[in-house]
């Protein structure tokens, strides 16, 4: 049996010049950031896959929760034109519309915060401007999400 390589036995990629054969074997390439033995045990975990399904998730019930919105309080509740203090008081009156609202402000601001810490993960270089606008982000995430729920379930229609 013959070892000897033929031209035909070697593969030469498309536009490129470099010729792989037997002899000659592609490089391997590593998948990025590989877990190894040195890998701390602390960073072994599925957030961001978690991370990614709960965008996927929440950004179909978001699409229900506020089309749904949307679709009741604009075209069948008569349009811009009635939504006042009154409106809101008479929705929030009811723990349905309540609860509905919480999901909707809960939802939207934990899929836009996790969005835009994948975006910090992907742009911000130095690890001190990625801790910084985390904690920047998830401090206005925070806010907002106490801030709107105290809203929700502390609204008095009988303010004067």
């Amino acid at each position: 049996m013959s070892t000897e390589i033929t031209p035909a036995d070697a593969v030469e990629l498309t536009g490129s010049s470099v010729t792989y054969s037997p002899d000659h074997p592609a490089p391997v390439i590593e998948p990025p950031r590989a877990r190894t033995k040195r890998t701390p045990r602390s960073s072994r975990t599925n957030f961001e896959l978690y991370g990614w399904l709960f965008m996927r998730l929440s950004g179909v019930v978001l699409v229900v929760l506020v089309l749904g919105h949307l679709l009741i309080q604009l075209v069948l509740d008569g349009g811009v034109t009635k939504v006042g203090f009154a409106f809101v008081a008479g929705r929030w009156a009811s723990p349905f519309w309540q609860g509905w609202d919480l999901v909707m402000l809960w939802l939207a601001m934990l899929h836009g915060g996790n969005g835009l810490r994948t975006v910090i993960n992907d742009y911000a270089e130095r690890p001190n401007t990625r801790i910084w606008l985390k904690t920047l982000l998830f401090t206005a995430t925070a806010f907002t999400i106490v801030l709107g729920s105290l809203v929700i379930f502390t609204f008095d229609p009988n303010i004067r």
